[in-house]
């Protein structure tokens, strides 16, 4: 029916008599609920975290737009009844006995919650002070461990009281944790490098704790280059662990984006028993990129190790004792003489990163119907993958040859991406996020800034300003209100530089309408809440730096004024680098969300604020600050980081 035409009709259209007020206000009710579940029917789920029961039966979707847990039979493909959560899941997993879901979520507060699944009550939550991912449960089923992300911290939480044991510093933005065989200590893998961008190597890595005595023993360094580490899975066996990332080749010019020359897609190793890394695999084909690995997995068996792409929208099966075999047999010390082929084939255990070809025999690349596979399960033989921006859920059993993924829809059947499911900014993030529309599959526009348009921690050499002359990615938020764009300003306009990177980075043209979904996406960011704030409230210290901040003696908001916290312009403040000329003058960057976008400096060369402000400032020209305190330095770097 045409509800337009039937609201003048019967509400508007005839005159109000005694009695007819109640049938009024039903209709209206009746209207507005018909609406209310048009609407709710094509909302976005954005599933990201997935738990499935002990008999297999009953799957758990942790939806991230709409604050809940849905929950499928998966025989019947029927929806339960769903768990309302009080906030947005970042996380989630199931206790061994199946009886309890432990969810971490939240955007603006932030908790941690124990509930009943046969019930959906929540038993127990805690308030986090900041965004916390990737729960985990002890062997004993005492305690929870969570990542605190942005406070580059882990935290220890006792079930029966909701009391926090412990909080151990880690490296910078751990995003997933696993159980070692022992039951006692913990791997944590990191997203990003930490520390400068301009001392080798540069890469995020893996924190080993001690749980017991809440202690960190050890940090393992990925390759160089590697970033955006996403997930880890230790094998059944507890011998081996896997860590999904990106290989990043930021050390030579951005050229060419085949055989990954600018982006390579990997799965590490790493020995659980020396605590050494054994090496880093490739997941990409020799021409066919596998861009932004995600979720890893092993079967219970430990025969198949299951890797997302969530680029290219599949999933990589490799046979693990194969790998491992394969892995092992390779000498560890280069050969003396050269290769005599022509053929680029890993001699030795150094060259397997740069090998393209090295999985060949050995893996399977599964395509999905689904748009964005973030997370993933396996249970028996059956593999569950869920997938972000198209709310589907597909199942494939890994006994089966050949591998065909079963398709359930989370949200309302049909194309997920027509005009009246999906929002012009919902859109733009899936592109943003795609790699199918880079040439052959290398990489998406997340590949470098990850999936929040932020940053990578690392220098690129684009060519965009010359060759040999490599800057630090730029976070992406607020980049349309502040133009021009780039370090150097070379792009007037961020919309410049969307269609810029489409071309000389992507390597394809598209059609207007994805670049203009894209400027839509990244002008609706709006920055997140320093964790340097205490329940969104800024500290006594940072007050006093702000009136630093302010005095026009010190000078710097002559170019940040609040605001913006830029003032558009070029300045030369004595920050050139090794690759710089000595007059190059530097786009003023804003200072929101400074928390979140170090190392600092258009070449990534200061590893923190205090470096700005005191020792790459000897000379006072971006802040008269030689002659302040150390007291009065924290003071200043404590607003800057509240910003």
């Amino acid at each position: 029916m045409n509800w337009l035409r039937f609201f003048r009709r019967e509400i508007c259209g005839k005159p109000v008599v005694a009695g007819d007020w109640r049938k009024r206000l039903g209709l209206i009710l009746l209207l507005l609920g018909s609406w209310v579940w048009a609407a709710a029917s094509t909302e976005r789920l954005s599933p990201v975290a997935l738990a499935v029961g002990p008999e297999g039966g009953i799957v758990y979707v942790a939806c991230h737009s709409t604050s809940q847990i849905r929950v499928y039979n998966r025989d019947t493909q029927r929806q339960l009844p769903s768990i309302v959560l009080p906030g947005a899941p970042t996380g989630m997993v199931l206790s061994r006995e199946g009886d309890r879901l432990y969810v971490t979520c939240g955007t603006t507060n932030f908790c941690w919650c124990e509930i009943d699944p046969s019930t959906g009550k929540t038993l127990r939550s805690a308030d986090l002070r900041h965004r916390a991912v990737s729960p985990v449960v002890s062997a004993d089923g005492k305690v929870l461990w969570v990542c605190l992300r942005f406070l580059d911290e882990v935290a220890a939480y006792e079930l029966a009281t909701g009391r926090e044991l412990h909080r151990i510093r880690v490296s910078r933005e751990p995003v997933s944790a696993a159980w070692m065989a022992d039951g006692r200590r913990l791997l944590v893998v990191n997203h990003l490098p930490d520390g400068p961008a301009t001392v080798y190597p540069v890469a995020s890595g893996i924190t080993v704790l001690d749980t017991q005595n809440g202690n960190r023993t050890k940090d393992i360094l990925l390759p160089n280059g590697a970033t955006l580490g996403r997930d880890v899975a230790i094998s059944p066996d507890g011998r081996y662990a896997a860590v999904a990332h990106v290989l990043s080749r930021f050390y030579v010019p951005t050229t060419q984006a085949d055989r990954g020359w600018i982006i390579g897609n990997a799965v590490s190793l790493l020995d659980c028993g020396s605590l050494e890394m054994m090496n880093t695999v490739l997941l990409d084909s020799i021409d066919r990129g596998a861009a932004n690995p995600w979720a890893v997995g092993w079967s219970p068996d430990g025969r198949a190790l299951c890797v997302t792409h969530a680029g290219t929208h599949e999933v990589s099966v490799l046979d693990a004792s194969a790998l491992i075999s394969r892995l092992n047999q390779l000498p560890r010390t280069p050969p003396g003489a050269p290769a005599s082929s022509p053929d680029y084939r890993a001699r030795w255990s150094g060259e397997v990163p740069d090998d393209l070809a090295f999985l060949v025999g050995l893996q399977k690349r599964v395509p999905l119907r689904g748009n964005g596979p973030r997370s993933l399960v396996i249970k028996g033989s059956r593999l569950y993958v869920a997938s972000y921006f198209s709310d589907t859920l597909e199942i494939l059993d890994l006994d089966k040859n050949p591998l065909k993924p079963a398709l359930m829809n989370l949200g309302p059947e049909g194309d997920f991406d027509s005009e009246g499911e999906r929002t012009l900014e919902q859109r733009g993030e899936r592109w943003f996020n795609d790699a199918s529309l880079s040439f052959q599959g290398w990489q998406s526009c997340a590949s470098c800034h990850s999936d929040d348009a932020r940053v990578d921690g690392l220098n690129w050499d684009l060519l965009n300003d010359g060759m040999g002359n490599p800057k630090n990615s730029k976070s992406l938020l607020g980049s349309h209100r502040t133009p021009p764009a780039m370090s150097m300003g070379v792009r007037d306009s961020a919309e410049t530089a969307v269609r810029a990177g489409l071309r000389s980075i992507l390597f394809t043209v598209q059609p207007e309408w994805v670049p203009e979904a894209m400027d839509a996406w990244l002008k609706s960011l709006k920055p997140g809440i320093s964790p340097y704030r205490i329940h969104g409230k800024v500290s006594a210290s940072a007050r006093r730096g702000e009136t630093l901040f302010r005095q026009s003696k010190i000078g710097c908001s002559r170019c940040h004024p609040t605001g913006l916290f830029t003032d558009l312009k070029h300045h030369n403040v004595g920050t050139q680098g090794q690759f710089d000329r000595p007059d190059d003058a530097f786009d003023t960057p804003t200072l929101i969300e400074l928390w979140r976008t170090r190392p600092y400096l258009h070449d990534g060369s200061a590893a923190d604020l205090r470096e700005v402000l005191v020792d790459r400032n000897r000379s006072d020209r971006h802040g008269r600050t030689s002659h302040l305190s150390p007291a009065q330095i924290k003071d200043l770097i404590e607003y800057l980081l509240s910003l």
